[in-house]
Parts: C-alpha cells; structure tokens; sequence
C-alpha cells in the first residue's frame, strides 16, 4: 500500500535503504536490540487499540501486550506495512493511541515535518515515544569517524526534540538512555562489557548511546502553564471602595 501517488524522493529513499544496510550490520542489531528492551517496559504502560512504529529499519516489529494492533509505515522495507514518506503519512488525525518513532528523526531530510507528522496521529491523552542516537555518547562521536550510514545521523539533542513537543501540544513525561557499551561488532567483547549496562542504568547516566522520550499528547485547549508571579507575603492589596459623596453623606 502507498501513502502518496507522487514519486517517491530518491535521495529519501536512497537514506532509507543505506540506514536500514547500517541496522542490519552487528553494531546495529546491537543498539536495536538495547532498545527493544527499553521500548517494551515503557509500552507495558501504554493502553489502547492503534500503535503506530516508524523507524528506517527492516523487520524489529513491536510487539505490545497491552495494545491491540500494531503497525509499521515508512520506507519500502520489509516488515512495512503501509509504505509512505516521512512527511505524509496516509492515516487520520488522532487515529492512534501510541506512536512511535525510532530513529526517524536520525535519518531524515525533515526532522520538523516528521515529527508533525506523528504529532498529529496520535489521539488527545496519547503517548508518543521518540528514540534517537544521543549525541553525547560514545555511539554520537563515532559517527564522525563511519563511512556507511551512521555518518549521516542527525543525533538531534534530546532537549531539543523536548522543545519541539512542547510546541507540538505535548508534555514530557520521561526521559531514559540506554546502550552503555560501545559500537562493537564482536559478541564476546559485547557480553565483557555488559556489566556497562547494569551500571549505565543503575546511575541514570546520560551517556547512553540512545535516548528514549516518553511525551503525552495535552487534551485540546491544555498547553503548560508558566507559574504566576506571587505578592509578596504580608503586602495588603488596596480593595476598590465606592466613593461617597458630601451630599450623600449629610443626608
């Protein structure tokens, strides 16, 4: 199925095809894998029929237990189930209850137009997950250094996208890291380093090499209130009085 008669963007599509090559190498599966793990627990308190997944990446469905369906759009690869572009996305406005977005905004030519994109999917009081290669990580600086896909990630600041949510009607509600070991393409180095992990998470370290936004969809009309400036304590505040006139007051 596609979300659009036009021609798809071949630079869009050639991005797409290099980052899923990029998923499918060993250091891929290996921050795939990290996340799965982070994704589920915070899906297990997510509720409702629809859940929506985007990622540029083949097959690594989702799979939560307390939604009832779950689908994948984006880019013709396998395990896509509605293929669309980035920035339309052929389902109604507020059509799911929970959305996720796997390091679409990563490898994009439109981070803003994606994210309004999954922004407006997702019904009032819904949740939308953002993952993202963190930019403060030891998997952010060796982007530098690659020569296949991972050069191209964008590695957006995880405060940053928080702005953009805010803007977008949303409140943050949580803020998790994850994948402490670094990008290495041997098992046995992987299981010698996984003590990283337990202790990366213990400490709430945010030096993972992705992070996870946990951001609730405001009801229509709710924005974030900034505090209201208070009197200080014990300052009266003159009451409106009603004048009186002389003549009244002689009669």
């Amino acid at each position: 199925m596609s979300g659009s008669c036009t021609k798809p963007d071949e630079r869009w599509l050639t991005l797409m095809n290099e980052t899923s090559a990029w998923f499918d190498s060993p250091a891929g599966q290996q921050l795939l894998d990290q996340e799965r793990r982070v994704i589920g627990q915070e899906l297990s308190r997510c509720f409702g029929s629809y859940l929506v997944h985007y990622g540029p990446f083949a097959n690594a469905a989702i799979e939560p237990q307390k939604i009832k369906r779950s689908v994948r759009l984006g880019p013709p690869l396998a395990g896509v189930e509605i293929v669309c572009e980035e920035q339309s996305w052929p389902i109604g406005e507020h059509a799911a209850d929970v959305v996720v977005v796997q390091h679409g905004l990563d490898f994009s030519l439109s981070p803003h137009a994606l994210l309004r994109e999954a922004a407006r999917s997702v019904r009032p009081g819904g949740h939308l997950l953002i993952v993202g290669v963190n930019p403060w990580s030891v998997w952010g600086a060796s982007r530098l250094l690659s020569r296949r896909a991972l050069r191209h990630a964008r590695c957006i600041r995880p405060t940053r996208v928080g702005d953009w949510l805010n803007l977008l009607g949303f409140a943050l509600e949580k803020r998790r890291f994850g994948c402490y070991c670094p990008p290495l393409s041997s098992g046995q180095w992987q299981a010698r380093l996984s003590p990283l992990e337990i202790a990366g998470e213990q400490m709430k370290l945010p030096t993972g090499g992705f992070y996870l936004l946990v951001a609730r969809k405001l009801m229509v009309g709710l924005r974030p209130l900034r505090q209201s400036r208070r009197e200080r304590m014990g300052q009266l505040l003159p009451m409106p009085v009603a004048k009186v006139s002389r003549r009244d007051a002689e009669q």
